[in-house]
């Protein structure tokens, strides 16, 4: 692969741009993370790009065909590329991973699935147009837990409520959570199969009760590690990867049963 088509590939601009760069001897090439980077202003060079380890612009960068990383959602950010009152969680991304070219008409990852300007947590992120599809497609029935604050108590009558399943205004069906663990007595892990519009809050009203704070820290097997505070971004390790890869087959075999 031509290292010019690298870079652009990895959303260092377009291919005129990535011309610029390597031609003015900002683009480095790094056998392994202990070596040191050496400059090739050479755009035609033929490389392998399976594990190359790049350096731009003095910023060091891992070749990844497709980009799968995971986000600590901050309150008070949008999980939107045109965000309205509130910053978007793309602002928290590195311009590289915002430009990727895609077959889209969106460059750049994309979350998977949302959540509230309020809501805090766990927010994958990729260009993997098929990653997303499985992983919140409302057919693949993928759990995610929330730890839910509540402004009162919770008692029995509304953990049996909420498994038993409530109904909203937009729809006649009743809504079940999957799980309900209570841990506080105004506090629970709450875990969803669906993805309704503010479906959290409205099931913990549709029991006389009200949402204070939300916090997703699971979707499928995948959890919010502690290492990665508010606002902070990272790869999907490979373990992670294979994680979320088994929770896919999981749930296409539970969709073909359904079927």
């Amino acid at each position: 692969m031509l290292l010019q088509d690298i870079l652009y590939s990895q959303g260092f601009g377009t291919r005129r741009v990535c011309l610029g760069l390597i031609q003015q001897g900002l683009v480095a090439l790094r056998a392994n993370v202990g070596s040191p980077p050496v400059v090739c202003t050479d755009p035609a060079r033929e490389l392998d790009a399976e594990g190359l380890l790049l350096r731009v612009q003095g910023v060091d960068w891992p070749y990844r065909r497709l980009a799968y990383l995971m986000m600590h959602k901050p309150a008070g950010t949008e999980c939107s590329q045109r965000p309205g009152a509130y910053p978007s969680i793309y602002s928290l991304l590195p311009a590289p991973l915002r430009g990727r070219p895609t077959k889209g008409s969106v460059n750049g990852v994309q979350a998977v699935g949302r959540l509230d300007q309020d809501t805090t947590g766990l927010i994958l992120l990729t260009d993997d147009g098929s990653f997303i599809h499985r992983m919140s497609s409302p057919r693949r029935a993928v759990p995610k837990t929330y730890a839910v604050t509540t402004r009162h108590p919770v008692d029995a009558r509304q953990i049996r409520q909420l498994l038993e399943g409530v109904v909203l205004d937009d729809d006649p069906a009743p809504v079940r959570a999957a799980a309900c663990e209570l841990w506080d007595e105004r506090c629970l892990d709450l875990t969803l199969t669906q993805g309704k519009y503010h479906q959290v809050k409205r099931m913990i009203a549709a029991v006389g009760n009200r949402v204070e704070a939300l916090h997703r820290w699971r979707i499928g097997s995948l959890t919010l590690p502690t290492d990665v505070p508010p606002g902070q971004w990272r790869w999907l390790s490979d373990e992670e990867r294979a994680l979320a890869q088994e929770e896919q087959v999981r749930q296409d075999r539970v969709g073909g049963m359904a079927d």
